[in-house]
């Protein structure tokens, strides 16, 4: 079969549809052949695929084709068993007849002939000529169709369709198309069916010495072909990959050695693409395929059809896989390739896909998925291109001009050189391209970097050239050892120099030469050579690559470093491209680092800035500090030269943040000038930075910080600083932020001085102001050096993991600060809470009491309310508080036992109204002895005779003290306090008659009550009587009972006892008022603690015990009513009514007023006598409907009497006073009551009201 094979190339250039013959019986086909034609190629074509499962065509290309055609006449029977596919896949046989008899004797035997070959797929087509107007010929049509449809249609299957000439039925076209697609299935079928058969057959036999990969390959191209011409490209490609497998299974079996192939000019051209570069009889050998074309011959077919299914993305992915295992393949045979031969064939391979596939490729038609991964495999074909055609410019000699980046290193190094059966050796016309070649090796000097940045240059090559060459020679002499490493004599104590002209790895080898006996240039012989130079080398390479290399343009690319450096360009750019719209955008990022540094070694610095600014950002993201040390260098640099102060700051601070062992300290330095001068710069604005990995800071070891609320501190931070030298920071703010309130925002701590900053730990103190309750975390760092503005978020982790400076994201965050919640810091009370005594200086205690909190340097205000004084001459007393000493209402709680205290009594002195507290008085309750004096102008009021005991209101001898302390660090706290004291009389004092005598002598009996806590002794009383009374006796006003002096203790009573008598009221003088009351006078001394509460006046305490016999005097007023005894009215309450009163009703009032004696007047008045009444009433509980006060007669006869009536509403139920009736203008002495006193009546709630009330059904 093999001797078909240029035939079979030679049929599927030229084939590419499928064939339906036509059997013109009756010369039909001129006259419709063009309606038949117009309907090709067929619209949606259902066929069989392999695995016989309906597949719908789009479009499917056919032919018509009459059976008298000689490309269907002039085959034999062996070719269209083996080309079969190109057989007619439907018959279409053309009829006309218009008589029955001609259709019996003459077309029916005929048609038997024809359709007698059970292997063809045929159906008839009756042409009826017949015109419509004739109806003869019209019904003889129809006859002869019916007989054509009995004699050659069954059940099973319709054979015949009928086209009218002169007017087509439009249905005729679809059952012709279905006809037609029902014969294509059949015979693909058919045809499908044979190929497996006879393939099955052969792959049997692939591993028996008989196998013959040849017909076992054209029978399987051919059912491949077959189901590309009918569109079935699926099926196609899955027979391309099972051929392909197959080959490699039984390309190199065991006892077969075949030629590899790839030794013609022109092979290292890829031909992945173009299925038709070569022959396939040509790369025939034995019975199988030379690998080198055939499998790229492969390729190229599955390619065509992935691109015919419109998947370019496909053909991208599988041609990458397919480069990078025939490079493998290529690496095997090397030895017998021509030099690099699998550099260029790659190069060749990757550009050409690239291409074709870009070009295939139309953008949003396939999904994001599909398509981002399309773009990283065209970045995969970039950079595979791009580092081989690096590794043919370091072979020509521009390996200078490569960057010696890392990820051209990662390439580079582990790319091994090309393995040649032997070097290529030197022409020998080359001595003037050597000599170029040196002058441009002792030419190059390496770049230096910015700051003096001194670096080992990254290598660039697996091992050295120069020895790997000369290893690969045919013969090797033993010269010079610097000879074999770098081609020239180098002096004893120079460094040896590598291909790149940096110091080689072999000096300590340059010592060591051998013998100068065959290593001389004049003693050689014709069997030995001497090694080879780097500049020979490179030359020797460049001619090798002009003979391999078949591509002018490729070539052009590695003629000149201008055009290497085009092409580099080109490809770093095409790969970052792909890479940016692919998954793998970090790649795009990294060789846009590649092209930044081309035009930064050509100047334009502005698009090498952009650039490296990408490259930054990601190594930085990423944290490759090491990368990042390479690059940042090239954009400070970039920056200062296009006077971009802002960005070359932020690199400068950039290269300080990176990692201390990265750069050496002097370079560090350098940095660190830079930074310091550029801050300090005549810049625009203030540049922002964060330096979190340049300074950072944590708190203090030990616990937080406790400040109370409204407290300032002193918070101490610890900074790490990364700068080589000590730098100013000219400020410094720490920001607390809140860890139990997410509303409030970091808070801003400003220190208030330039800090200098030295290298390592740094131990910084800030002022705090008063901050709200709440615990408090490290948030940031801010600061300004000059007019630099820097951040930093980061915590240090410098410490030891068990330690607080070792600080991870793993664990929360320590508080440095915790501020409590309000509480209450310090009291003040009065020490006691009995009364003191009122007009006299008394010692008024205040007892300060910190809680947990110091008062030191605290300040106390003290403002008296009305009523109230102190007395400024006399120091204030403070001393320790006592516990126990006073009454139990005050106790408070133990003093602290540690604080050192003096227990006795300090003197202090009152300025401006405020007290300094001393220092020891910080931490103990103490108490505050203050000289006060309640005045009260008025005299004490005694409780007349005869009536209920009242005494002195609390209220009257209330007096209030206002309290300020200023106490905490900065007196930011303050405590208010209005402290209440209660003065009173010494004394209470009742009055009542104790006996009347049959004289008219009183014994008025006056009763002291003692009203503080103190021992009162009285030495003397007298009582200065108001008009109408009079003292019997002696008439010096001194009492009957004289047993002084009189002890009062505590809350007890005594009683003195005067005799007295009532006497008519003397006549007085016209202004000249009577004195209504009575002034009881006594002289007291008093024997108490300031302590417990009254006692002896301070100014008496002062003036010592010689003026102890001075005592105090007390004045108390007396009311004293003369007797009833000869009463000239008597007001009586009348009775309530029976029913009671309720509030709500209204209840009249009555009282009888009835006059007990005559009136006394002159006898010429008139009988009637005007006596004012007035009505007492509590609004509360009763309101009077009519007037309260007015006059009624009354005659001026003994006996007289009248009722005064009054209407009220009891307003609360209960017991109640009722309202009383008055005669202001009668005195009280001659007013005779019933009853004689207060009494209550009861009042009851209102009645129920049924008014709103829902009877119940």
């Amino acid at each position: 079969m093999a001797t078909f094979l240029p035939q079979f190339q030679s049929i599927k250039s030229s084939f590419a549809h499928i064939v339906l013959s036509v059997e013109d019986v009756s010369d039909l086909w001129p006259t419709i052949k063009k309606g038949f034609e117009e309907r090709l190629p067929f619209k949606r074509a259902s066929l069989n695929n392999k695995t016989r499962n309906p597949v719908l065509v789009d479009e499917l290309p056919a032919e018509f084709i009459l059976t008298t055609d000689a490309r269907l006449r002039s085959r034999f029977p062996q070719e269209q068993s083996l080309f079969w596919f190109r057989e007619p896949y439907a018959t279409i046989v053309l009829v006309t007849c218009e008589d029955l008899d001609e259709f019996k004797n003459i077309l029916k035997p005929r048609l038997k002939l024809i359709v007698q070959n059970d292997e063809r797929e045929w159906f008839i087509v009756y042409v009826s000529k017949a015109p419509a107007h004739n109806d003869q010929a019209t019904k003889m049509a129809k006859k002869v169709y019916a007989k054509l449809e009995v004699d050659f249609s069954s059940k099973k299957r319709e054979r015949c369709c009928k086209l009218d000439i002169h007017g087509p039925d439009p249905s005729f076209w679809d059952d012709l198309e279905a006809k037609i697609m029902e014969c294509i299935r059949n015979t693909l079928d058919r045809r499908i069916q044979f190929y497996e058969e006879e393939i099955r057959k052969l792959s049997e036999q692939r591993f028996m010495p008989v196998w013959n990969f040849c017909n076992f390959f054209i029978l399987k191209e051919s059912l491949a072909f077959m189901f590309e011409v009918a569109h079935l490209h699926e099926d196609a490609l899955r027979e391309y990959d099972e051929l392909e497998l197959c080959y490699l299974e039984t390309v190199n079996m065991a006892g077969k050695q075949r030629d590899f192939g790839g030794v013609e000019k022109g092979d290292d051209q890829a031909t992945l693409l173009d299925s038709g570069k070569k022959a396939l009889a040509q790369i025939v050998q034995d019975d199988s395929f030379r690998e080198f074309e055939f499998r790229q011959y492969l390729f190229a077919c599955q390619a065509k059809l992935l691109f015919k299914l419109k998947r370019p993305f496909e053909v991208a992915s599988r041609g990458y896989s397919f480069i990078i295992s025939f490079s493998g393949a290529l690496a095997l045979h090397e030895s017998m390739l021509p030099f690099c031969m699998r550099e260029v064939w790659v190069i060749t391979a990757c550009l050409a896909l690239i291409g074709a596939t870009t070009s295939n490729y139309e953008d949003g038609l396939a999904a994001p998925d599909v398509e981002k991964e399309f773009y990283r495999v065209q970045g995969e074909l970039h950079t595979l291109c791009h580092t081989k055609f690096m590794r043919l410019g370091h072979l020509v000699g521009y390996g200078s001009d490569i960057e010696r980046s890392p990820v051209n290193s990662a390439s580079l190094s582990m790319l091994p050189w090309p393995k040649p059966a032997v070097w290529p050796p030197l022409p020998p016309d080359a001595s003037s391209e050597v000599l170029a070649k040196e002058k441009m090796i002792l030419q190059e000097s390496p770049r230096l970097k910015h700051f003096g940045i001194q670096r080992k240059p990254l290598p660039l090559e697996p091992s050295v050239l120069l020895r790997e060459a000369n290893r690969r020679r045919a013969s090797l002499s033993a010269g010079n050892m610097s000879d074999l490493f770098d081609g020239r004599p180098s002096s004893g104590d120079g460094p040896l120099l590598d291909s790149s002209g940096t110091p080689s790895a072999v000096q300590k080898m340059s010592s060591v030469s051998m013998s100068r006996t065959l290593s001389s240039p004049g003693n050689f012989d014709g069997s030995i050579d001497r090694p080879m130079r780097l500049a020979e080398i490179f030359v020797a390479a460049e001619h090798a690559l002009r003979n391999t290399i078949s591509d002018a343009e490729l070539w052009k690319s590695l003629s000149s470093v201008e055009e290497f450096e085009k092409k580099y360009l080109d490809l770093c750019k095409g790969a970052a491209d792909s890479y940016h719209r692919s998954w793998w955008k970090r790649h795009g990022v990294v060789l846009d680092g590649e092209i930044a540094a081309v035009h930064h070694k050509h100047e334009n610095y502005d698009l090498a800035a952009n650039l490296y600014e990408k490259v930054c950002a990601l190594y930085a993201g990423e944290g490759w500090e090491n990368l990042l040390a390479e690059v940042l260098p090239n954009l400070a640099e970039c920056q200062k030269i296009l006077n971009d102060q802002a960005g070359y700051l932020s690199s400068c601070v950039r290269l300080l943040s990176l990692d201390q062992g990265l750069f050496l300290p002097k370079e560090r330095q350098a940095f660190q000038s830079e930074v310091v001068r550029l801050a300090h710069s005549e810049m625009e604005h203030p540049v922002p930075l964060d330096v979190s990995s340049l300074i950072t800071f944590s708190s203090n070891q030990g616990p937080p910080l406790e400040l109370c609320d409204g407290d300032p501190g002193t918070l101490t931070v610890a900074l790490w600083s990364g700068f080589p030298d000590d730098i100013t920071l000219e400020s410094l703010s720490v920001m607390l932020t809140a860890t139990n309130s997410t509303d409030e925002g970091a808070k801003a701590i400003k220190s208030s001085e330039a800090i200098v900053l030295r290298p390592g730990r740094n131990n910084i103190t800030v002022s705090l102001p008063p901050q709200k309750p709440g615990s408090y975390v490290l948030g940031a760092l801010t600061g300004q050096i000059g007019q630099l503005r820097f951040r930093s978020h980061s915590f240090s982790k410098g410490g030891p993991a068990d330690t607080d400076d070792f600080m991870s994201f793993e664990k929360p965050t320590r508080p440095v600060l915790k501020v409590a919640r309000p509480r209450s810091l310090v009291d003040l009370a009065a020490a006691v809470s009995s009364a003191l005594l009122m007009n006299e200086t008394q010692w008024v205690g205040i007892i300060v009491k910190p809680i947990n909190y110091s008062l030191k340097g605290a300040v106390l205000h003290i403002d008296t309310g009305p009523g109230l004084s102190i007395a400024e001459k006399h120091e204030i007393e403070i001393e320790k508080h006592e516990f126990g000493a006073n009454n139990s209402d005050h106790s408070d709680s133990p003093p602290d036992n540690h604080s050192p205290v003096s227990a006795d009594v300090k003197q202090l002195s009152l300025e401006d109204g405020k007290i300094n507290l001393p220092d020891w008085t910080s931490n103990i309750t103490s108490v505050l002895w203050i000289p006060l004096k309640a005045i009260s102008h008025g005299l004490a009021e005694g409780t007349p005779a005869g009536t209920v005991p009242q005494r002195q209101s609390v209220v009257d001898g209330l007096r209030t003290i206002a309290l300020k302390l200023d106490f905490g660090v900065s007196h930011n706290q303050t405590f208010e306090k209005t402290v209440a004291v209660h003065f009173t009389d010494p004394f209470h004092v009742t009055t009542r008659v104790a006996d009347k005598c049959s004289d008219g002598t009183l014994l008025l009996q006056v009763i002291l009550q003692s009203q503080v806590k103190a021992s009162l002794t009285v030495s003397d009383a007298w009582l200065d009587l108001q008009d109408g009374f009079a003292h019997t006796g002696k008439g010096d006003g001194r009492p009957v009972s004289k047993f002084f002096p009189l002890i009062v203790s505590s809350k007890s009573r005594a009683g003195i006892l005067f005799s007295i008598c009532v006497v008519d009221t003397p006549a007085k003088d016209e202004g000249e008022e009577s004195d209504p009351i009575s002034v009881l006078n006594i002289r007291y001394t008093i024997s108490g603690e300031r302590n417990l509460g009254a006692h002896s006046p301070v100014t008496k305490e002062l003036t010592g015990p010689e003026s102890e016999t001075d005592p105090l005097t007390f004045r108390s007023a007396l009311v004293l009513q003369r007797p009833v005894l000869d009463p000239c009215f008597a007001v009586g309450f009348l009775p309530l009514p029976s029913n009671g009163l309720r509030v709500g009703q209204l209840v009249t009032m009555n009282w009888r007023v009835e006059r007990l004696k005559d009136s006394g007047k002159d006898e010429d008045s008139d009988d009637l006598d005007e006596v004012l009444y007035e009505v007492n009433v509590n609004s509360e509980n009763w309101m009077v409907a009519g007037r309260k006060r007015g006059y009624t007669s009354l005659s001026t006869k003994q006996g007289s009497r009248i009722v005064i009536s009054i209407l009220c509403l009891p307003l609360v139920a209960g017991y109640v006073r009722p309202p009383q009736l008055g005669l202001p203008d009668v005195d009280k002495a001659n007013i005779s009551c019933n009853p004689p006193g207060p009494h209550l009546v009861c009042v009851l709630p209102p009645a129920f009201s049924s008014s709103y009330c829902v009877p119940a059904a």
